[in-house]
């Protein structure tokens, strides 16, 4: 059964910063924020403009028969430069946005994406694949010189479900389209694909694959990659499609091999994704900690149990404080649990137990009582975050975040470690303390995935550079601690010096092998994972 196109949205994207240009804060809301960071400017730096960037021609013209999929546009051209990292809006409001691309392709079926590849490898074009542009680790920007232009492969007008298969509950899905339109398109059969990122209005079902996503959901199937059952990839050496099937034993998956390649290895432009029923039954509470060290025994506990709560994150009291969770100076664990086919009360109130047992202590739970007000901050802030941050970097503070993964036995020395790091570099690097928060997103029975949220001044003019110091000096950390260098923002550019550090060496060579027989001529998002 297909589906119409999805409708396009009226509001308009901002090209500089995160999200809806509208829903960012004003002028007065940046300046009180501010305040309470120590080193910032007085006044916010004003929005920055597109007619100021100076956009050039574009350096080669596409043959007649691609034209109708190509714009020269100097607003598409602008809004596909960067992600929406904190470097990358710091870099646009000093309009310092790196190299901009000369052309942005619309392609609107696989055929069209070959004849484009081809093109480019033809006339030395790289071609830097664009879903919805929310990579926060330089994935859909060209930072290279050898390339004699550079082409933004935007897929967003490959958007359609294709087929939905109600018994097997499953959907063939084109990459191109954005999260909240494919859960439209499958809520009608009461099916969801249950993957929800904090980028998920912004960010595109092949971005997902070709990063291996991490989605809302604590435990359980945390990732992407359990939920793609066959991919059909584009490269400069052909198509191919992997069976669709359960399960298979059948050496090497042909999907794990695409699954994260982040568009260096080809173009992810459709999938069959496994589906769920929609959950009818939800419940959830928050619990304190006076102890952090308790609170991780707490979760380490109900990760190894058998109870699978779809939302287990553990918030440190500093990033309790800053989303509003807490104001005393507890940790707060967020706790929630659902299911389409039973209630769901039983098993958080054993998950309760377990983190009482531990030292936590509960607000109100139950079926007829209201979300613990915990929890409803931190949805709150976690949805507002990106848009504050911006707000914070028109100031001229750095704020970021970055996340990582490791065993529950390096879990207390890592936090510390980071803290401690970050912490003094951000000193020395501004003259002004910083404040490292760092909260858990997601528990397994083996480790977690820390996630630290970083609030410093900056040096004026600067701020960029700040947060790479800061940033190299948290990957030495991690290394240290062999902790990896993303659980589920992906490599890109930013993360390639951690990421040759951590990988096997007989693994990059066989992925250098892999990227030269399928990329000949080196086109596609040059300098991620492999190559300059």
């Amino acid at each position: 059964m297909a589906e119409a196109a999805a409708p396009r949205t009226h509001r308009t994207r901002s090209w500089w910063g995160w999200g809806w240009a509208d829903a960012h804060p004003d002028d007065a809301e940046c300046i009180a924020m501010g305040a309470l960071v120590p080193g910032t400017l007085a006044r916010p730096l004003p929005l920055p403009e597109i007619a100021d960037l100076r956009i050039g021609p574009p350096a080669v013209t596409p043959p007649i028969t691609l034209a109708p999929l190509v714009t020269a546009d100097p607003a598409a051209r602008a809004s596909h430069t960067m992600g929406k990292a904190f470097r990358d809006v710091a870099r646009a409001l000093r309009g310092r946005p790196g190299r901009i691309p000369d052309l942005v392709a619309h392609p609107r079926c696989d055929q069209d994406v070959a004849d484009l590849l081809e093109w480019a490898g033809e006339h030395r074009v790289a071609v830097v694949p664009y879903g919805g542009g929310s990579s926060v680790v330089g994935g859909v920007e060209y930072r290279g010189e050898e390339h004699r232009a550079v082409l933004s492969l935007d897929l967003t007008a490959m958007d359609r479900v294709l087929e939905i298969d109600t018994a097997d509950r499953s959907a063939l899905v084109q990459a191109g389209i954005l999260g909240p339109a494919l859960e439209d398109r499958l809520r009608p059969h009461g099916l969801t694909l249950r993957h929800f990122p904090q980028s998920f209005e912004f960010s595109t079902l092949g971005g997902w694959l070709a990063t291996r996503a991490g989605g809302h959901y604590a435990t359980g199937r945390t990732r992407i990659d359990d939920f793609a059952q066959s991919l059909r990839v584009v490269t400069p050496a052909g198509t191919g499609t992997s069976w669709r099937l359960p399960s298979s034993g059948a050496g090497p998956s042909p999907d794990r091999f695409f699954l994260g390649s982040e568009g260096a290895l080809g173009v992810i432009t459709q999938a069959w994704m496994r589906l769920q029923e929609r959950p009818a039954h939800k419940a959830s509470a928050a619990v304190a900690f006076a102890d952090l060290q308790a609170a991780l025994q707490a979760v380490r506990a109900i990760a190894q149990s058998d109870l699978v709560p779809a939302n287990c994150r553990l918030l440190d009291a500093g990033e309790a404080a800053l989303s509003g969770a807490s104001q005393d100076g507890s940790a707060v664990l967020v706790l929630g649990f659902e299911s389409s086919t039973a209630p769901v009360e039983d098993r958080l109130a054993l998950a309760l137990e377990l983190a009482r047992a531990h030292g936590g202590t509960t607000g109100k739970t139950g079926a007829d009582a209201p979300p613990d007000a915990a929890v409803g901050a931190w949805r709150s802030a976690f949805l507002r975050m990106p848009y504050l941050r911006d707000g914070l970097a028109r100031m001229g503070a750095v704020v970021e975040t970055f996340e990582t993964a490791a065993t529950w036995d390096r879990i207390p020395a890592l936090i510390d470690g980071i803290r401690n790091g970050v912490g003094v570099a951000a000193r020395k690097a501004t003259g002004f303390p910083a404040l490292v928060n760092c909260r858990l997103t997601h528990v397994y029975p083996d480790g977690a995935a820390p996630y630290f949220t970083v609030v410093a001044g900056g040096r004026p003019g600067d701020e960029a550079a700040v947060w790479d110091e800061l940033k190299a000096v948290a990957e030495d950390v991690l290394h240290r601690h062999r902790a990896t260098i993303t659980h589920h923002h992906a490599v890109g550019r930013d993360h390639r010096r951690a990421y040759d550090r951590q990988r096997p060496e007989p693994f990059a060579l066989a992925l250098h092998a892999a990227k030269h027989a399928l990329d000949p001529h080196g086109i596609l998002n040059p300098g991620v994972l492999v190559g300059s």
